[in-house]
């Protein structure tokens, strides 16, 4: 076929003109030069896959192939990364330690102005110090082993108000979270300072800045234990006082309020400090009146908290009036938990020592709050709440066992056979109950009342957390049962 076909197409050829035999001979190759690029040759080539040699061990298992070694470009090329690295952290840490040469260089010069400037310098030394002293822990370190701090406290003693607010809010940002700062500045004679500003102004109060940064220096340097007691014994705590009273009147901002019942929250902590409080006239009343103050209630139960543990401060509390009927209200009405534990606290420190504040309380209604509370209170608010119920439970049982004795003329070792109180049995006669009610003391009143008061408050949340309607009514059998219990049906 082939010689048939060459024969066939030389024949053609040689019939041709010889101009055209050679065009189409050009054209023809052309062709076959075209199509061979643009197929990549594979209509041409074929390509085979050629594997590495696999050896063989005498047990006739496949061998893996070794894998290839790096080459030297390679680590050469990985060389060079490192040490393109190494040069880059080596310039971060020479800028690092460049800029920190200029801070130092910043603050020597900011310190040397308060030292030795004019009276602008120091303004301007002042403002710079707050700045760099607000958000930078170093920073403050640094100015302080510089030696800002006196030439800081002195401002204090200038006539220029602009001077004194500069002074006090730098003494602030540089005693932050830095207790060598807060001892320094109280070994230099900060807080008698500041009470100078304070008693120079004689009309009225002091311009309010210069209070609000004076209560916040306080707010700082009561967190410190040992500046407690240089400033509890100062006369501190009269000031903060004051502020707090007329801040409370709507004197001054909410923050002033809050600093300044933080800073009597750190300085109660120290037993000695409580004393100079509760002589202040009506402080503890005070307190006591502002709890319906939502915002201010927790930390004047913290504060509570600590007055309560001296013996002074639990005199204070008892003598101030409706102080048990107040704390018991705050139980009543606030959702808090850390007020609920705090005012459960200070009810059970006060129920613990004295008899007679236990009478005071169970004469308050405290009972159905407290039986309330160990229901829906926290946890902590429950355990104290029962145990007050307890110390309330057991001092009634010693006035009842007292009673009986004084009554019967004899000591009762036993339970007495056939011995029945007619006041714990209802008779089915109406007009006798009514008669039973009115014989009954006012005590047994109120107690037969409280009961049947809790038993209904419990029904009440118990429907509404068991998604009941509104409109529950309970049943006769349950009506029967709270208007037959008395006490004897209490736990507690």
């Amino acid at each position: 076929m082939k010689f048939q076909q060459n024969t066939i197409g030389s024949l053609a050829v040689d019939h041709l003109p010889a101009g055209a035999r050679n065009h189409n001979l050009w054209s023809t190759c052309r062709r076959k030069i075209i199509d061979t690029i643009s197929c990549g040759g594979a209509g041409y080539r074929h390509t085979y896959t050629v594997h590495p040699p696999v050896a063989l061990n005498p047990n006739n298992d496949e061998i893996k192939p070794k894998p290839k070694l790096e080459s030297r470009s390679d680590k050469k090329s990985e060389k060079l990364s490192e040490l393109l690295k190494e040069s880059e952290v080596l310039q971060a840490e020479e800028e690092e330690v460049k800029k920190k040469v200029e801070v130092l260089e910043e603050m020597k010069q900011v310190v040397k102005r308060l030292q030795c400037g004019g009276n602008d310098d120091v303004l301007d030394g002042a403002k710079e110090v707050r700045r760099l002293a607000k958000d930078d822990s170093d920073a403050r370190t640094t100015l302080a082993l510089l030696g800002a701090i006196p030439p800081l406290i002195g401002m204090l003693d200038s006539g220029d108000l602009d001077f004194r607010v500069a002074g006090l809010y730098a003494i602030l940002n540089i005693g932050i979270g830095n207790d060598t700062n807060k001892a320094a500045i109280v070994k230099a004679g900060a807080v008698h300072k500041m009470l100078d500003l304070i008693n120079s102004q004689t009309e009225g109060l002091p311009n309010t800045d210069v209070c609000s940064a004076i209560v916040a220096n306080f707010l700082g340097l009561t967190a410190l234990d040992s500046n407690k007691p240089i400033i509890g014994s100062s006369g501190a705590v009269l000031f903060l006082v004051k502020t707090l009273r007329s801040s409370v009147e709507g004197e001054a901002n909410s923050q002033v309020v809050q600093d300044c019942l933080r800073a009597l929250y750190n300085l109660s902590l120290l037993p000695s400090n409580v004393l100079p409080m509760i002589e202040i006239d009506d402080f503890v009343p005070f307190l006591l009146t502002a709890l319906g103050d939502m915002e201010v209630s927790d930390r004047i139960l913290a504060i509570l908290s600590n007055v309560v543990t001296t013996p002074e401060g639990r005199k204070a509390i008892s003598s101030a009036h409706d102080s048990f009927q107040i704390l018991v209200d705050v139980l009543s009405w606030t959702d808090s938990p850390d007020c609920q534990e705090k005012a459960t606290y200070i009810l059970m420190v006060m129920a613990h020592k004295s008899y007679r504040d236990r009478q005071i309380m169970i004469e308050s209604g405290i009972s159905s709050t407290l039986l309330e509370l160990t229901l829906l209170g926290s946890t902590l608010a429950q355990k104290r709440a029962s145990r007050i119920l307890e110390i309330l439970r057991i001092d009634k049982g010693k006035q009842v066992s007292e009673t009986f004795v004084g009554s019967s003329g004899a000591n009762v070792s036993a339970p007495q056979c056939g011995f029945v109180d007619s006041r714990l049995v209802r008779s089915t006669d109406p007009s006798k109950d009514s008669e039973d009610d009115t014989m009954m003391s006012d005590e047994t009143k109120a107690v037969k009342h409280l009961v049947q008061q809790s038993l209904h408050s419990n029904m009440r949340r118990m429907s509404k957390r068991a998604n009941l309607p509104q409109d529950f009514v309970p049943s006769e059998h349950f009506r029967s049962l709270t208007s037959m219990s008395t006490s004897k049906s209490l736990p507690f």
